[in-house]
């Protein structure tokens, strides 16, 4: 996806939270969580995770889970209750494995293909 693709309207909200993942100095993982609440979920305090990418190179080796894991901890911190994003069909089963749980039918985004809505409850 070009760069572009990667900025955000919320990007420099007070309450946006970006994350990055390095090895050696390498930006190998990111992930963005801005503070936005699924309608169709009724629960206060709910993050959206949107922008997550590991570099081809690393992916399957457990850094995209670290990053969950750890943006996790960081919104508990915050009072979240609620972690949802709009998953690609290739990354349903990693969210899935990760404790997120698919609500709703697929739907698809112009230009990159079918998702799914999956949450997780952390608080």
């Amino acid at each position: 996806m070009p760069f572009e693709s990667c900025v955000f309207d919320s990007d420099d909200a007070t309450h946006t939270i970006h994350l990055g993942i390095y090895i050696s100095e390498e930006l190998i993982g990111v992930c963005s969580f801005f503070k936005n609440n699924f309608i169709k979920i009724p629960v206060e305090n709910q993050y959206q995770l949107r922008g997550m990418a590991v570099l081809s190179e690393f992916q399957n080796k457990g850094f995209g889970k670290v990053l969950l894991s750890e943006s996790e901890s960081l919104l508990k911190n915050k009072n979240t209750n609620l972690i949802w994003c709009n998953a690609r069909e290739i990354a349903v089963n990693f969210y899935k494995q990760n404790g997120y749980k698919v609500i709703g039918d697929p739907f698809i985004i112009k230009e990159i293909g079918l998702h799914y809505v999956m949450f997780k409850t952390i608080a």
